[in-house]
């Protein structure tokens, strides 16, 4: 008899959420994580009193029963919930000569775009039609019914007028968001803006990016509440880890894992660091392709053409990171999220170019000592050129200043506030991430390629996060998680979950 059921490597959202549902369901579930915090890059940390994000900052729907978030309805199966603050507007964009905030309802939004361009938000407000109405194709048939083999086939059968509305749609299911733009909007700031939504989602300007992807964040926004976890996203992990636990789960923190077991073409288990073998029929890895395929597996466990394909897969750059503990005092009124454009010229995927900010204490006084605020910027930045050689921290320094002066536009004298400063390079990110080349995830342009299924030549060896389908951000590699729980079972024990479910919802609203 094998030691579990199901092994996950890493406990990043995608892990966390396969693993969870995996011991709802009723298996022997293991998760294997090498760090000593729980949640990838999603994972929270503290130094001197100031408690950061590692990551994600951005959240819709985390307390709304009507929300589509994947991560807000595993939570639901598992029991779990959490505290949140809403919040509106969702941001602001800071461009060289103007700044534009960012509401959640499409009306606010468009009428601040009109203030700019009266023309572009005419043209935005027939784009922003076409993708909710992709949108609501898609909500109607529930994310917690999905799978990935053949099962999926009589599942949407039982959704059928919901699969019927989605057919007038279906050119837009598998267009880029750029080929419906240029169907759409020729105003030059609306496109800017555009693709700057796509960037943020996806690490990829419109034409990369998959329509439904960004349907979603619309519709999401749009129709449901945008908050933030209290304790951050370090809160959803923590949620996701009682889940866990709560039905049987384990996590095993600081358990590094030096391979997976494969005999005869199938999985037997994972053998760690310390020479111990741990065995199970599947194994599920969170780690990114790259990190599966060339380090967790020996060259000869997979078909040669297939492994050099997949390792082939181009990867979206690494960032620089600049966390902050600064003075509050005199800043009411400040707003928790920001992204600056320094240079209109300059290609928006340049590092350094385009700069994201979150300030997360504005909503939870907590992350920070009393009189003072918590901050995390980043930007893309590449891993090829870096080394720890003699120059590393003068370098570092050098390439944070992007990032300071995207923080000057919204708090023009924060270097005299400063008082704790923390810079993160693609190697620390690479490092405590544990990515390959602290990448973003791959950078699979729409129209060109998709995203890689959960199944792998290996019997028993499934993958889960944002190197598979659906791809990056927190809600895909929730939804990838599900699709991967519920490819190893019986569809009628998903159904009965999904009744179990109904009530309490019900008794929500």
């Amino acid at each position: 008899m094998s030691d579990y059921d199901v092994i996950a490597i890493g406990s990043g959202i995608g892990g966390l959420v396969t693993a969870a549902l995996l011991a709802r369901y009723g298996k022997r579930t293991l998760v294997c994580e090498s760090h000593a915090i729980a949640g990838g890059a999603a994972h929270s940390f503290s130094r001197q009193g100031f408690h950061f994000d590692s990551g994600p900052s951005f959240y819709c729907g985390l307390a709304d029963p009507h929300s589509l978030n994947p991560v807000r309805q595993v939570l639901d199966l598992l029991g779990e919930s959490l505290a949140t603050v809403p919040y509106d507007p969702l941001g602001h964009y800071h461009f060289p000569d103007y700044t534009l905030p960012i509401y959640g309802n499409s009306d606010r939004y468009r009428a601040a775009i009109a203030q700019i361009t009266p023309t572009g938000a005419e043209e935005l407000k027939r784009f922003e039609k076409r993708l909710l109405s992709l949108y609501s194709g898609l909500k109607d048939i529930p994310i917690l019914a999905l799978r990935s083999d053949w099962q999926m086939l009589p599942t949407l059968l039982k959704y059928w007028p919901s699969v019927l509305k989605l057919i007038p749609h279906i050119g837009d299911v598998r267009a880029s968001v750029g080929q419906l733009m240029d169907r759409e909007i020729k105003d030059p700031f609306v496109r800017r803006s555009i693709d700057l939504e796509c960037f943020l989602l996806s690490g990829l300007k419109a034409h990369e990016t998959i329509a439904p992807e960004v349907a979603f964040m619309f519709g999401e926004r749009d129709r449901t509440s945008i908050d933030y976890p209290i304790g951050g996203s370090g809160a959803i992990v923590d949620a996701l880890v009682r889940g866990l636990q709560r039905w049987g789960g384990e996590l095993q923190l600081g358990c590094h894992i030096d391979r997976i077991v494969v005999e005869s073409g199938a999985v037997k288990g994972v053998l760690l660091r310390t020479g111990k073998v741990i065995t199970a029929p599947v194994v599920i890895s969170n780690a990114t392709m790259w990190d599966t395929y060339a380090h967790l597996l020996k060259p000869g466990d997979l078909p040669e053409s297939y492994r050099r394909q997949a390792l082939a897969t181009p990867a979206i750059d690494s960032f620089m990171h600049l966390h902050l503990g600064i003075k509050s005092a005199g800043l009411d009124g400040l707003t928790g999220h920001h992204v600056v454009v320094h240079d209109l010229k300059t290609d928006l995927t340049e590092p350094g170019n385009t700069c994201m900010i979150s300030i997360p204490s504005v909503w939870d006084p907590n992350l920070a000592p009393p009189g003072h605020h918590v901050v995390h910027a980043y930007t893309l930045e590449p891993y090829s050129s870096w080394q720890r050689d003699a120059t590393y921290k003068a370098r570092k320094r050098s390439r944070a200043q992007s990032l300071l002066r995207a923080l000057e536009r919204v708090i023009p004298d924060i270097r005299d506030r400063i008082t704790l400063e923390l810079i993160g390079t693609p190697l620390t990110h690479a490092h405590y991430l544990r990515r390959y080349q602290g990448t973003y995830g791959p950078a699979i342009a729409a129209g060109k390629d998709t995203f890689p299924t959960i199944h792998t030549p290996i019997s028993g060896l499934y993958r889960v996060g944002d190197s598979t389908m659906p791809g990056i951000g927190v809600p895909a590699v929730a939804a990838s998680g599900i699709l991967c729980a519920n490819t190893l079972v019986d569809p009628a024990q998903t159904a009965q979950l999904l009744k179990q479910l109904q009530p309490r919802r019900k008794h929500k609203r």
